[in-house]
């Protein structure tokens, strides 16, 4: 189907949006995909976060023109489909792990911090830890030492208690001696 003028230019403007705030383009070549790989790839980028479409390469060469981006144009070629995220590794992690399920999937290239990747390298990109592990690794080191610190206070008080109660019955034992 084609699009008409206003059309393209509604996608361009929706494509350079969505690549302005990013940090993370990747680009994966689909041929022979079926129809529930797609959904499922779509669904798994959407719960990551990631802007997934697939797009004309001449609407999305213009997209990316004059941004950090513009050198992955020359990797433009074929039936792609384009990742975009604002998280550095979220795009990368999606499409190599999907990769890894669906051969049909073939990562190509990807741009971050204004260098163009290989696969190898999206590949690499891909094993770095997301934004929330490592926001979920860091909450962890910090309630780390607080956690110590009140299990070190909890036994103190059962041992403080656990005295109390000793003598307490040590005294009654005599009394109730005396008392036979």
């Amino acid at each position: 189907m084609s699009l008409n003028l206003e059309d393209k230019k509604a996608v361009v403007a929706e494509i350079t949006a969505e690549v302005a705030k990013a940090q993370t383009v990747i680009i994966a070549e689909y041929r022979g995909i079926g129809v529930a790989s797609m959904t499922t790839l779509r669904k798994q980028a959407r719960e990551s976060g990631v802007y997934l479409r697939v797009l004309k390469n001449t609407l999305a060469r213009r997209a990316v023109a004059g941004t950090p981006f513009a050198e992955l144009a020359d990797q433009m070629v074929g039936p792609l489909v384009y990742g975009i995220s604002e998280d550095p590794v979220a795009a990368a992690k999606v499409l190599n792990t999907f990769s890894k399920k669906d051969e049909k999937i073939v990562i190509k290239a990807g741009s971050y911090d204004g260098k163009v990747m290989n696969a190898e390298e999206v590949a690499v990109l891909a094993s770095i830890p997301g934004r929330e592990e490592l926001l979920s690794k860091l909450l962890y080191v910090m309630q780390a030492p607080m956690a110590g610190f009140a299990r070190g206070l909890a036994a103190l008080a059962e041992k403080k208690s656990e005295g109390v109660a000793a003598p307490v019955e040590a005294a009654e034992a005599p009394a109730e001696e005396a008392t036979a």
